[in-house]
């Protein structure tokens, strides 16, 4: 038997044999992966029997460690189709890393790669015993051929391993948006070891590579094995005829795979478990400087314990002593100096780090019962309000006509799931070619199925936060509902990255709840150059509310920032009182690439303009290096004097607490004393909660997030006006998952919209061209920019007129009445026709 053994550089002689036998001979090729070599020999059917039970059973494993199709890289000669006229042709084919490439010979390695392809994506087929395909949708195509049907097991095999690697890989790549990085949202704070957790991550990673590679060689070798088991049979059952050799032939590539298969199952495990032992010491140092972390930690707090007892001691001590406020501020100097060297920031005392410039701690309630009112710092009223907000919640109000009207409304839990729809944004900016800016459609792929008006309405998830204010008896108890309520509008935008739609000049949304929560609602578009929403809620238990939005946004390259413009009025009929504030900035991150996440950020003041009293409250922008808790929101309510009566604190995605305070010092000066650059300390009671979240419907992830309210938003409902946003074409079809009828729609009724405009664009240059002296105005006039710099449309809301607001001074839309005494008649005369 004659064995010749071809390697990358040489080609030897490595061992020799005779066997003469009166049996007929053939030949038979041979393949081992470890050596690449070909193996020729001729013996008779009897040695091929032994051979079979014999050598491939107990052959002694090659001293020299060889590459298996497990390997990273693999590499040899196939021969790939070129054309009709040549054929095919032999070709140096590298498959490394998910990658396989092929070159003419293996001198042009170093410098021209003739093709690659991916095999992530790709698709392998077998043709017939040499043949295979690979292919990529039909982009990428390589028709191959092996010398033999075991040279083409052995490509295959590799190939399906590495397909299944690189397949793995891209999988992890497109799960890494979650991870926290600095473009992502918020991790639990005070997070450390971040080189630690990714090393660790990393090598999870590659023994879950290398346990997948472990699983695919045994499928396998089960393949295999049950291939050889059948044709052992099959030959166990033949008698020594002219057939017999074609059989014995095929038992033997059998056995020859399964043989190749077994050394790559073999390899990996030795890999896994080299791996495995080299990491083995790692986790343990690992492990034991998390635990010394701990005990750090551990230390650290009792420190923090201790001086958190000797604080409150100090405090208690100079209020029986009757110390001055001098004194007063002596005693916790120490702490302020410990806690931050800067003081620019409003935070609490568990954000030192970020520099507050308030800081509260704890105080005693029966000590402050019995010290004077000097050393607390309040009067009586304060002990009324603290009264009024330790009661049990407040009862809502009883006198609904619910009872008499029969049952409420069943309100619907679902809609249908969002669809999985690609979108191609070649084909949008194709489209987009020579066209005005203006005139640029935007797919509903962008949208959420509501409107602009419905998402105003949405404010009022949490209206019992001012069914409460309304019942409160002291103007500071009501001004921390009031702000609670502003707060809580926030909360259904933390998975919200649709954007709604933009509203039609004219569009309406009617919110009817009096029968389950009291209260009516309306907005209408009043403008659409600028856009401007106008919103008028009513409510049987004693409040309204009113707001006109205009959003302002700038693009920053990574980030989008929507900056909403105007005033939200809340009056109360019991106490008068009449409050205001703004919106804060929303900012889209990731806008050109990763996940999209939301944050709000900025300054509130909620004023109350009977009393003067005042809320300041601070959205926290998320920062990638804080420790302190993401989305934090942090307030103080002060009477007119400025003054410190409640502190609120919590997070504008999850709830919001309130603190009595009872005492306060300055470090600069006296209470009202000039400004230092010292922290306020606010001594509080322990913090109630005032508001949290509800929890979203089962099943929000596939229905853009809406919570229970957005989702009865959109319901069908009648009798309604017909410019209702529920009437609205092409928001139903988004909603019903039908969104290439969805964009056909919203473009016409955009074009409808434009043809409107010009309509009354022209009615205004007619109107005022009629004072002059035949003077004409032809189609033209509308792009003169004397005609455009003065008031061109002469449009005017429907349920709303504009006039100046008396305490803002703003021009706004306030709700005139009419619409529903409208509805209750059944009289839509007036309404455009805007569908």
């Amino acid at each position: 038997m004659f064995i010749t053994v071809a390697g990358d550089l040489s080609v030897y002689n490595h061992r020799s044999c005779c066997f003469r036998t009166s049996f007929s001979l053939y030949s038979l090729q041979l393949f081992h992966r470890a050596t690449s070599c070909w193996v020729h020999f001729s013996t008779t059917v009897l040695c091929i029997r032994l051979w079979v039970l014999g050598v491939v059973m107990s052959e002694p494993t090659p001293k020299t460690p060889t590459p298996t199709p497990a390997g990273d890289t693999y590499k040899g000669w196939v021969f790939k189709w070129t054309n009709y006229i040549k054929g095919y042709q032999r070709r140096w084919f590298v498959l490394s890393n998910g990658l396989l490439s092929y070159y003419r010979t293996q001198a042009e390695m170093g410098h021209t790669c003739r093709g690659t392809i991916n095999l992530a994506t790709a698709t392998i087929t077998v043709d017939d015993a040499c043949n295979f395909v690979i292919s990529i949708g039909g982009a990428q195509t390589y028709h191959l051929k092996a010398s033999c049907e075991v040279e083409r097991q052995r490509w295959i095999t590799a190939l399906e391993l590495a397909k299944a690697k690189a397949a793995r890989i891209q999988a992890e790549s497109d799960d890494s948006g979650d991870d926290p990085s600095p473009s992502s949202p918020p991790a639990a704070p005070g997070q450390g070891g971040g080189s630690q957790n990714s090393e660790v991550q990393s090598t999870l990673r590659t023994l879950g590579s290398k346990v997948e590679d472990l699983s695919t060689c045994n499928d396998l070798i089960s393949k295999h094995g049950s291939a050889l088991q059948r044709s052992l049979s099959e030959l166990d059952s033949l008698r020594l005829t002219g057939e017999a050799g074609d059989k014995i032939r095929q038992v033997t590539e059998r056995a020859t795979l399964f043989r190749i298969t077994s050394n790559a199952m073999i390899n990996a495990c030795r890999d896994f478990l080299a791996l495995a032992q080299a990491h083995s010491k790692r986790w343990q140092k690992a492990l034991q400087a998390e635990r010394e972390q701990r005990v750090r930690l551990e230390e650290t707090l009792e420190q923090l314990a201790k001086q958190h007892n000797h604080l409150e001691r100090a405090f208690r001590g100079a209020a029986q002593a009757n110390a001055t406020s001098a004194d007063s501020k002596g005693s916790v100097g120490a702490v302020k100096g410990e806690a931050s060297d800067e003081d620019d920031e409003n935070e609490f005392f568990d954000a030192v780090e970020e520099a507050p410039e308030f800081i509260t701690v704890p105080a005693d309630p029966h000590f402050h019962k019995r010290s004077s009112s000097n050393a607390s710092g309040f009067n009586s009223e304060m002990c009324s309000d603290d009264q009024s907000l330790n009661e049990e919640p407040l009862a809502m109000n009883q006198e609904s006509p619910s009872q008499e009207l029969g049952p409420l409304k069943k309100r619907r839990k679902r809609i249908p799931d969002k669809p999985n729809y690609s979108l191609n944004l070649w084909s949008i900016m194709k489209n987009c070619i020579g066209k005005e800016l203006s005139k640029i459609p935007m797919p509903v792929n962008f949208n959420e199925p509501i409107s602009m008006l419905q998402r105003l309405s949405e404010d009022l998830e949490y209206h019992e936060l001012l069914d409460k204010a309304a019942k409160c008896h002291s103007s500071l108890e009501q001004m921390c509902y009031v702000a609670a309520f502003s707060v809580s509008s926030y909360s259904t935008t933390v998975h919200r990255t649709g954007k709604p739609f933009n509203p039609l000049l004219g569009e309406t949304y009617e919110l009817d709840r009096r029968r389950e929560s009291g209260y009516r609602s309306l907005c209408e578009q009043v403008s659409h150059h600028p856009p401007a929403a106008a919103h008028h809620v009513i409510s049987d238990r004693g409040w309204t509310l009113r707001q006109e939005i205009t959003v302002a946004s700038k693009f920053r390259g990574k980030y989008l920032s929507i900056m909403p413009l105007g005033t939200i009025h809340a009056t109360f009929e019991k106490s008068n009182n009449h409050y205001t504030w703004k919106k804060v900035t929303t900012t889209v991150h990731n806008i050109i690439v990763g996940k999209l996440w939301i944050d709000q950020s900025g300054e509130i003041d909620v004023v109350n303009h009977t009393t003067e009293d005042r809320c300041h409250l601070k959205f926290a922008p998320y920062s990638y290096f804080s420790r302190d808790v993401a989305r934090k929101v942090t307030g103080v309510v002060m009477d007119k004097t400025g003054k410190a009566h409640y502190v609120l604190s919590g997070t504008w995605d999850e709830k919001m607490e309130f603190s009595r305070v009872m005492q306060s010092s300055r470090g600069g000066g006296g209470d009202n004393g000039s400004e230092g650059k010292q922290k306020t300390v606010y001594q509080t009671l322990k913090a109630r909660e005032m508001w949290r979240r509800n929890p979203l419907p089962e099943g929000a992830e596939t229905m853009y997030y809406f919570t229970d309210l957005a989702l009865t938003l959109n319901e069908p409902e009648e009798p309604i006006a017909p410019t209702d946003s529920r009437r609205r074409p092409d928001q139903r079809l988004m909603e019903d998952g039908r969104w290439d009828e969805a964009n056909a729609e919203k473009q016409r009724l955009e074009e409808k919209q434009r043809i409107a405009r010009r309509e009354r664009e022209r009615e205004a240059i007619s109107q005022r061209s009629s004072g002059q002296s035949d003077e004409a105005v032809d189609e033209d006039s509308l792009t003169d920019t004397s005609l455009k710099s003065g008031p061109h449309d002469n449009y005017k809301a429907l349920w709303f007129e504009r006039c100046q607001d008396r305490i803002t001074g703003e021009q706004v839309h306030i709700y005139k009445g009419g619409y529903w005494e409208a509805k209750d008649r059944g009289c839509w005369e007036g309404c455009p026709d805007i569908f």
